[in-house]
């Protein structure tokens, strides 16, 4: 498929000159002023390519290339003027991020090697941009089935602590996806903890000395294995001060205190927390109570962001249904076991095509326990009639 270019200048014989020299090479659309150029962006875009002239009525060249450039931020921009003087040179390539200028008049075969050359640095620029998508979701996606074959516990507590963390970065305006990618990976580094370390905590049972000092080093093994991954620095942070207090205690023992710490990594402190006290059977409303209490280890803007989060959930009722009835509106309210008591996944997890596919495939060749006790969102008479 040829490249898609957009040619804007308000002399339609230039126009049609650059459609017949360049449609067997290229995919043009044209447009005769600025705004009709950002209205094709919109509608069509994005192009590999833009030809903006200097001088147009309304919007000049370097207004609408640089309104280009925060439309569509990947797109080549190329200014064609008769103006060749200096400064609007500089001008144009300052504002606009100019890729190419050219002067008129520009023959024929200086315009075809320009956009043959800003077409070659759009596909770089997409092909890079693939690549590094396709080896972070791949990356996190290995880590993350990694765990929770090795750890469901470990796991469940992770996708638990991602809902509250993305209620909690809407309420403070924090990248969503940030802190959310955070608290799924936050427990990657409990894959060197031994199994019966794990179940303690899952438990809530009393670490011993040598457990706790184990324990304490898993933020640490995280963040090394985060690191490695393009574009995850700052999630890698988050991960290495989750069980910082805001105090300065607190693992790592060196390192920032009080709002120096990674906002995220104060907001994973205060739900890891929180989701350890009411998997322990605390209600929602004591568990704030016990972190309140607890100022000088808790960001206090981070514990008001959770409150109001979680006055924003949605009620649930519990129900009994079998595996073959699970769906993607569910939250498991029990750990899902084999007869033989084996933990395939842990309480507290959203049910979502993946899990019911590792249940499926489980369940071919071990008896799993039925019925199974999901939280189910009840809907209220307001929603009921709307619907």
């Amino acid at each position: 498929m040829n490249p898609r270019i957009l040619c804007v200048d308000d002399d339609p014989n230039i126009l049609s000159a650059c459609q017949r020299h360049l449609r067997k090479e290229f995919e043009v659309d044209i447009a005769e002023s600025g705004a009709r150029g950002l209205a094709r962006l919109s509608e069509r875009g994005p192009y590999a390519v833009v030809v903006s002239d200097m001088r147009m009525p309304e919007m000049d060249g370097i207004e609408f290339l640089s309104r280009v450039k925060a439309a569509a931020p990947d797109t080549v921009r190329i200014m064609l003027t008769g103006q060749a003087d200096l400064s609007t040179a500089m001008e144009a390539v300052n504002q606009g991020s100019i890729f190419r200028f050219l002067t008129k008049p520009c023959s024929a075969e200086s315009l075809l090697l320009s956009l043959r050359a800003g077409a070659e640095q759009f596909r770089l620029v997409h092909a890079e941009r693939e690549l590094l998508e396709k080896t972070l979701s791949g990356s996190v996606k290995v880590l993350t089935d990694t765990l929770s074959l090795v750890s469901p516990a470990a796991f469940g507590r992770a996708v638990r602590v991602q809902r509250l963390m993305r209620a909690m970065a809407r309420q403070l305006g924090a990248p969503v996806w940030e802190f959310e990618l955070a608290a799924l990976l936050s427990q990657v580094g409990c894959v060197s903890l031994p199994g019966e370390v794990i179940d303690k905590l899952h438990r809530g049972y009393k670490l011993s000395e040598e457990e706790q000092r184990m324990f304490d080093g898993h933020p640490q093994v995280g963040r090394d294995l985060i690191a490695n991954i393009p574009r995850l620095a700052g999630v890698a942070e988050i991960i290495a001060f989750q069980e910082k207090h805001f105090d300065g205690s607190g693992v790592p023992h060196d390192g920032p205190r009080g709002e120096k710490i990674p906002a995220g990594a104060r907001a994973l402190h205060v739900a890891l927390h929180y989701d350890n006290l009411t998997m322990a059977g605390v209600s929602r409303a004591e568990a704030l109570r016990r972190l309140s209490q607890h100022k000088d280890w808790y960001d206090p803007a981070m514990l008001s962001a959770l409150a109001k989060s979680l006055d924003l959930d949605v009620r649930y009722e519990v129900r009994s249904v079998s595996l073959a009835q699970l769906d993607s509106s569910m939250i498991l309210a029990e750990e899902i076991k084999t007869d033989k008591g084996l933990l395939l996944i842990a309480q507290g997890q959203e049910v979502t095509t993946s899990l019911r596919a590792r249940l499926r495939n489980f369940a071919r060749t071990t008896a799993i326990k039925e019925p199974i006790k999901v939280l189910v969102p009840v809907r209220s008479a307001t929603d009921s009639k709307e619907a």
